[in-house]
């Protein structure tokens, strides 16, 4: 797949990119190197890994991250009830150590998301999301999936991958990641987006919606983001069930009555929703263009 292809590909899943994410994303594709996406919460970290899997026509396999994630819920896991069963059947009938054995083959194997996207006959992509969460020795068990596209299974010895999968790394940043890491990938950091780009998106997934209101949702959601006393951001998908709540509702203009009744689709915490009504308690005008002349409060 050239680049030219590829930009089509994101342009058909309605991905709003730039040219370095373009870029990012192609040579990390040729070099058939880990990406990891680093920026906060809800800007579509996650979101590239699914266009991806659709743009390569891949399946997707998807590990999320958790503090005190393990080997066995990640890499691999032994059918411990089948090796049971097996023993209370063959103990008789075959020798000790040859049962011993077979109780460690691939038919007792359970496969979890990293052992499952390597030993795929076709490659995938394979998502490790909000790694930042998982605990820093997990970090350090997947350098060698993402150094040398292998992994190590006591029982078993060494795996190496039937095909290389397209590795998406996101984190939020909630703790520094490791520099050995870093150097297994490639890097991209994703902001949210300014408001040309917001309303590129409400255009992109939801092109019913009125662009007046698109516009003045865009504009909203950018000011909101910017106000420090907002504890939780929202993110683009809160964007898009915000203005899709506005359009249900047959709204044309983003009112403060509008605003108040839909909040619960943008903001999702108490305090913040506590911030919006004072701030339109307080008679800010923050959330449209400047085109109802000031006039929402009465």
């Amino acid at each position: 797949m050239d680049i030219s292809t590829l930009k089509e590909k994101l342009e058909e899943a309605k991905y709003i990119h730039d040219d370095t994410l373009l870029t990012v994303l192609y040579v990390a594709l040729q070099l058939q190197r880990p990406l990891l996406i680093e920026g906060a919460a809800g800007v579509g970290k996650t979101e590239i890994a699914k266009v991806m899997a659709s743009a390569l026509d891949r399946g997707l396999v998807r590990l999320q991250c958790y503090e005190g994630l393990d080997e066995s819920k990640a890499l691999y896991e032994w059918n411990y009830q089948k090796q049971l069963l097996s023993i209370q059947v063959n103990m008789g009938t075959k020798d000790k150590d040859e049962l011993t054995k077979s109780l460690f083959s691939d038919e007792y194997l359970l496969e979890r998301p990293l052992l499952k996207s390597i030993r795929s006959e076709r490659p995938v992509v394979l998502l490790i999301d909000e790694i930042d969460k998982a605990d820093e020795e997990f970090e350090a068990f997947l350098l060698e999936l993402l150094s040398e596209m292998q992994v190590s299974i006591p029982e078993v010895g060494t795996i190496k991958a039937n095909s290389v999968p397209f590795v998406v790394l996101t984190s939020n940043r909630t703790r520094p990641l490791s520099d050995a890491l870093r150097r297994r990938c490639a890097y991209l950091y994703i902001d949210y987006p300014d408001v040309e780009k917001e309303l590129a998106i409400l255009r992109a997934k939801l092109p019913h919606i009125d662009d007046r209101l698109s516009s003045q949702v865009a504009l909203a959601v950018h000011r909101l983001r910017s106000n420090d006393a907002i504890l939780k951001k929202p993110s683009i998908a809160e964007t898009l069930d915000w203005a899709a709540a506005l359009d249900a509702l047959g709204v044309a203009e983003l009112t403060p009555d509008a605003l108040r009744r839909t909040a619960g689709f943008l903001l999702k915490n108490n305090d913040d929703m506590a911030v919006l009504l004072k701030t339109e308690e307080d008679g800010g005008c923050h959330h449209c263009d400047g085109s109802c002349g000031g006039h929402h409060h009465g």
